[in-house]
């Protein structure tokens, strides 16, 4: 039996990132204010980790825009797999070369590029779709900011998010 009523416990966990930093960045503040010495200083340390813990958090937040769409992921060992009613596929994250938003549809569907395969479409609505956040943030040089000011655009285009350096040597020709 659950004390707590269940939209407020969907709405604690949805916002646990932010309220966990924000409550480890509390008692680094704490720390600061009652202590002096060594401690006072470790407070410092306890409240710059609480504020990059909250702003991750808010980070997720802003990345999760919904649930209940079609098709599920599911993220393994550096492969997306996604399963969905009319298709799917597995892209290994390290043969990535291109991650597109495409919001010509409803919902918006995240495009993954692999050479050598389809590309992988992916609803943004799709069940556990939130863990992409983890494995998109882990592509080099992938700039945050702009992946959720692109997330969140309104007119239907297709944005680039992230692009590898491909060297030459993996360049093919047409012939």
């Amino acid at each position: 039996m659950s004390f707590v009523r269940p939209e407020v416990s969907r709405v604690l966990h949805r916002w646990r990132g932010v309220l966990t930093g924000a409550a480890v960045a509390a008692i680094g503040l704490w720390w600061i204010v009652t202590s002096s010495g060594l401690l006072g200083w470790v407070g410092w340390t306890i409240l710059a980790a609480g504020l990059a813990l909250a702003f991750t958090g808010l980070q997720r937040l802003r990345f999760a825009v919904g649930q209940g769409g079609p098709g599920v992921v599911s993220i393994t060992e550096g492969q997306v797999a996604y399963f969905g009613p009319l298709t799917g596929g597995v892209v290994a994250l390290s043969e990535l070369t291109r991650l597109d938003i495409d919001h010509s549809g409803k919902p918006a569907h995240w495009q993954l590029h692999q050479p050598g395969q389809p590309v992988l479409s992916i609803p943004v609505t799709a069940e556990n779709a939130g863990a992409l956040f983890d494995s998109f943030a882990a592509l080099p040089g992938l700039n945050t900011e702009r992946l959720l000011a692109q997330m969140h655009a309104t007119r239907p285009h297709i944005a680039v998010i992230w692009q590898r350096d491909i060297p030459l040597a993996r360049l093919t020709l047409p012939r």
